[in-house]
């Protein structure tokens, strides 16, 4: 798998033994039955590791945990959160939008394209990086989870102090061993419609993650989305 795969050269040595480990052939193995198979399986595969291919290892400032891909038509694009240009944003996104804008003063985008974030160092990962289309969940505990990890341990590593901005409890458990002496770990409930008023809406992740950066030289992000030319069909937020 690691001779096709196109991510950022700064991932491809340390992670090395992960994509020779068993666990990693027998996902290559299993994806490519599936695909045999016909069924659809998102994001497309050049996007598999898109996250690790806009955000370099030595770049990463933030870290976002996702669960796995939306599993809709044209959604995933290998960023947890994001969707792609002309696609309606998903509920969750809306919610952190909506944080967002009472945290920050920042108006709410009209579409849900994170790449902008990515770009600037906020590694967008789901635990999980594929899905068939319509089932979610549908490649949990197909070997997806250990490679995760092993990027959370890798960051986790990283001299220059990270913001994890850990929502619901799967990404807490996920970076539970993330040395808090070192990073700034910030937990709250889930930005889905079923959590978000049990302590995501109000928790102001953004400018509690902005001034941390800021106080350790790290540069603040900036968490504007620009507008695109492509504009999503229903736009109400």
């Amino acid at each position: 798998m690691s001779d096709t795969i196109k991510l950022d050269e700064s991932w491809r040595a340390p992670l090395a033994e992960q994509f020779a480990a068993p666990h990693m052939q027998g996902l290559k193995n299993f994806l490519q039955a599936e695909k045999a198979a016909g069924k659809r399986i998102f994001p497309k595969g050049n996007e598999y590791f898109r996250a690790l291919d806009l955000t370099p290892l030595d770049q990463v400032k933030v870290v976002i945990l996702g669960q796995d891909p939306y599993h809709g038509e044209g959604q995933a694009h290998g960023l947890c959160f994001s969707v792609q240009p002309g696609v309606r944003t998903p509920p969750s996104l809306v919610n952190i939008y909506k944080e967002m804008e009472s945290d920050l003063g920042i108006l709410r985008a009209r579409h849900g394209f994170l790449e902008h974030w990515a770009k600037q160092g906020v590694l967008l990962l789901n635990s999980v990086l594929t899905v068939e289309m319509s089932r979610a969940a549908s490649h949990q505990g197909k070997g997806w989870e250990l490679f995760t990890d092993a990027i959370v341990r890798l960051v986790a590593q990283k001299e220059e102090p990270v913001v994890f901005l850990l929502w619901g409890a799967h990404a807490q458990r996920k970076a539970s061993f993330v040395d808090q002496s070192r990073h700034l770990v910030i937990k709250s409930a889930h930005p889905s419609p079923l959590s978000a008023h049990n302590g995501f809406l109000g928790s102001r992740p953004f400018s509690k993650a902005n001034a941390f950066l800021e106080a350790n030289g790290r540069g603040a992000i900036d968490w504007a989305l620009p507008e695109l030319d492509v504009v999503q069909p229903d736009l109400s937020l």
